[in-house]
């Protein structure tokens, strides 16, 4: 009992304990964030997961996106190993059925004649399962249930959008959108961002030092805890540049981290997670700036804030992002083999935990206690073929199209650099050898002429650029972290 009473005294409710709701939160009436459209190949269907389920988006003829369950009604085949055709339909690649943006059956080819493709496209049967789709702030959403109801519900309900991204008065500053799934679930990706007491010691060097930032604040609440919104703590500054600063928990996918700087100016982190399968979810994040009224935009997140390409921005975001990865990989998997509740396998005695077992109770009083995966839902493969704990490839990049475009960039960059480097020796070498060959004193020892060595400084660079080039390359597959080598 000590532990469960230690963890009721870090409580940020004057109740010890969070009060039950009739109120019950629906996992599949929510819209979630599944994608960047500039990011997917338009002329391609992409498979993804969310809540366990299997779904394909495609963009039809109108140019708008679609959701469809990943499944062809024929024989159960993928609709994501198909094609996008140029009439704007979804063909299935196994038998060449159509589906149209509604999911409705077009052609069924193998029909003996026109009147009977026309009688199998209208049985219901013959459909493709089609799920609410909308793109919002370059973002594409999904709403988790079909059919005409779940349609107007879906109306009703905006998604968890940030309102200054819709700003045009030239105060706001947008960084990149960055997209990765992380192997860890959706709720060890909340319950991270909601602990700010982590960021300088995880992120050492980075974001902080571990040796001098670690120390004592508090965490007020700002917005009460409720079914369906939330709720949103402040941090008591310790950087004097800080004015204030909250965490506010916009479920189930949001995260928004906004800190107002003493000389005015925000800067707003926007951190969604979608969780797509047991012991995974989808982060797609950005940094958004509010200039103060001299104009001048707020600092950001380490050299993320910094201009530079998407493709650089999206490599160099391992550098954050496995930081925390190796942590909470395991934390899951260690708490997953204790018995109990939450709080009584943790011990959280400081008010900086305020938020996390805020968090903790919000998902267990007010949201079932865990994501409700969807029925009948296997995991699928075994470890051998799971991407490692350190890949980039499978994460992102081959997800991700303007990455794989400035990669196939950089390994013709690398090729055209090592080629350059061996003409240059091989002219440098004929041009040292014709000069010997017309020396007047043979076998004395003489430097090359200027244009050998010329040639040779120059093969020099090609060959340390095309080393370079390939080491980034390498980033576009994998980065490996250890804390013991951050000092």
């Amino acid at each position: 009992m000590i532990s469960e009473s230690l963890a009721q005294e870090s409580n940020p409710s004057p109740n010890p304990k969070v009060a039950e709701s009739s109120e019950s939160f629906v996992w599949t009436k929510q819209w979630y964030p599944v994608a960047v459209a500039e990011f997917l190949d338009a002329e391609r269907p992409h498979a993804i997961q969310v809540l366990g389920m299997d779904l394909v988006l495609w963009r039809d003829g109108s140019q708008t996106w679609r959701c469809f369950e990943d499944i062809c009604p024929h024989r159960l085949a993928p609709l994501s190993e198909g094609r996008v055709e140029s009439d704007g339909t979804l063909l299935c690649a196994y038998h060449a059925w159509r589906f149209d943006s509604q999911g409705q059956c077009v052609r069924i080819p193998q029909s003996q004649d026109a009147a009977t493709e026309a009688k199998h496209c209208a049985n219901p049967k013959a459909c493709a399962t089609a799920y609410p789709t909308q793109e919002r702030q370059g973002l594409i959403w999904v709403w988790l249930e079909s059919g005409a109801q779940a349609e107007r519900e879906s109306q009703q309900r905006p998604p968890r959008l940030i309102p200054e991204l819709d700003d045009t008065s030239g105060k706001v500053g947008k960084a990149f959108w960055n997209i990765r799934d992380l192997p860890y679930g959706w709720d060890f990706f909340m319950e991270n961002v909601a602990d700010p007491a982590h960021v300088p010691v995880a992120h050492h060097g980075l974001v902080g030092n571990r040796y001098e930032d670690a120390r004592y604040y508090d965490m007020p609440k700002v917005r009460d805890l409720t079914t369906q919104e939330g709720f949103a703590f402040g941090i008591t500054p310790t950087n004097p540049v800080v004015k204030e600063a909250t965490h506010d928990f916009q479920p189930p996918c949001l995260m928004r981290i906004e800190t107002s700087f003493v000389e005015g100016g925000k800067l707003i982190l926007v951190l969604y997670a979608t969780p797509t399968r047991p012991g995974w979810c989808r982060h797609i994040g950005r940094q958004v700036f509010v200039k103060n009224e001299a104009g001048k935009t707020p600092p950001g997140l380490a050299f993320f804030a910094l201009p530079m390409p998407t493709w650089l921005g999206h490599i160099l975001a391992s550098l954050f992002l496995h930081q925390d990865m190796v942590f909470l990989h395991y934390q899951e998997k260690r708490l997953a083999s204790r018995r109990g509740r939450w709080l009584e396998k943790v011990y959280t005695p400081n008010p900086q935990d305020k938020m996390v077992v805020a968090f903790r109770q919000w998902l267990e009083k007010r949201a079932g206690g865990e994501i409700p995966w969807a029925e009948g839902y296997r995991e699928t493969g075994t470890a051998n073929n799971q991407p490692s704990l350190y890949d980039v490839w499978e994460t992102h990049t081959q997800h991700c199209h303007v990455c794989q475009t400035a990669l196939k960039r950089i390994n013709r960059l690398s090729l055209v650099a090592w080629l350059g480097a061996g003409v240059c020796l091989f002219l440098a070498i004929l041009l040292d050898a014709r000069f010997y060959a017309s020396a007047s004193e043979p076998g004395v020892w003489q430097l090359p002429p200027v244009n050998a060595l010329a040639l040779i400084i120059t093969a020099l660079l090609f060959a340390g650029s095309g080393y370079l080039l390939k080491k980034l390359s390498q980033l576009f597959y994998r980065y490996e972290f250890h804390h013991a080598d951050n000092d």
